[in-house]
């Protein structure tokens, strides 16, 4: 069994973002030299997430629409008093800081439509991602 770790940084430009990172995936994946096995991505962040889902434009709209019905930046929260972030660290602990896909042939196991995204909830930032590939 083979174990393999990179981390990649995502700059975000705006306070919530979302970013497709399937490449950046898919070519550690292909260094990794690992063809069968599992992945896991993990942000080491309390303020974004990772999901996977279709990037199409509209729907980008649409969870734009979904993060401020779920938790309204404009709301005031008690963190806030400390940290004007709050809705940041509630929208983030609603996803999850990692995501885990299957590996067959070199290639992720994803449908058709999936993509990884790091979710952005408190940029702009540059977000540390954490990729460890085991297989063989």
């Amino acid at each position: 069994m083979k174990y393999f770790y990179e981390e990649f940084y995502v700059n975000t430009e705006n306070r919530r973002d979302l970013k497709n990172i399937t490449e950046d995936i898919e070519y550690i994946i292909s260094k990794s030299g690992i063809k069968n096995g599992i992945i896991l991505a993990f942000v080491p962040h309390a303020t974004c997430a990772l999901f996977a889902n279709e990037d199409e434009p509209r729907i980008r709209e649409d969870y734009f629409k979904l993060f401020e019905k779920l938790v309204p930046q404009s709301e005031e929260y008690k963190h806030n008093i400390i940290d004007n972030n709050a809705d940041s660290h509630l929208l983030s602990a609603l996803f999850k800081q990692f995501y885990i896909f299957p590996l067959k042939d070199g290639k992720l196991v994803r449908g058709t439509w999936q993509e990884l995204f790091l979710a952005e909830f408190d940029g702009p930032r540059a977000r540390k991602v954490v990729i460890v590939i085991i297989g063989e």
